[in-house]
């Protein structure tokens, strides 16, 4: 099982405070492939400027619908040839344990003031050219996702 080092999580807050908003909550993660070090940034927009050519962040938000909060997220397969995108959605697969663990370490703060929001539903749209490689995955709930820091 992957587990997430939190002395290589780095949380930056912009126009948000470690309690508050809940909807229009964005999160961005970025990581160096040198350091192994990853980035989080929480604010009302997304940190556009951390996005590398790379396009290997993932961004995701607080969203209520049906009388229901879920947090979606998005990553970029993108549009490479058929090959290197189906490579990109597998490392995204591997990976993205790693970074619901580090969303909800780094806003754990937030998660210990609305508990209520770790048990709802995170959904995250794969963004490709390739049906086959794209659409929306659930990825269970917040809480889920704490064994891999404990």
């Amino acid at each position: 099982m992957i587990r997430l080092n939190p002395d290589k999580l780095n949380t930056e807050y912009i126009n948000v405070t470690p309690e508050k908003p809940v909807i229009n909550r964005k999160y961005t993660l970025t990581h160096s492939d040198i350091t192994a070090e990853l980035f989080l940034t929480i604010g009302l927009t997304y940190a556009y400027e951390k996005i590398t050519p790379l396009r290997d962040e993932v961004l995701a938000e607080w969203l209520y619908s049906n009388c229901k909060y879920y947090l979606r997220g998005y990553v970029y397969v993108g549009e490479f040839g058929f090959e290197k995108s189906k490579k990109r959605y597998s490392i995204f697969k591997r990976e993205l344990p790693l970074t619901l663990a580090a969303i909800r370490s780094g806003d754990k703060k937030f998660f210990s003031v609305h508990p209520h929001l770790d048990k709802c539903s995170i959904y995250i749209y794969f963004a490709s050219l390739y049906p086959e490689l794209q659409g929306y995955q659930y990825y269970g709930t917040p809480s889920n996702f704490k064994k891999y820091y404990r």
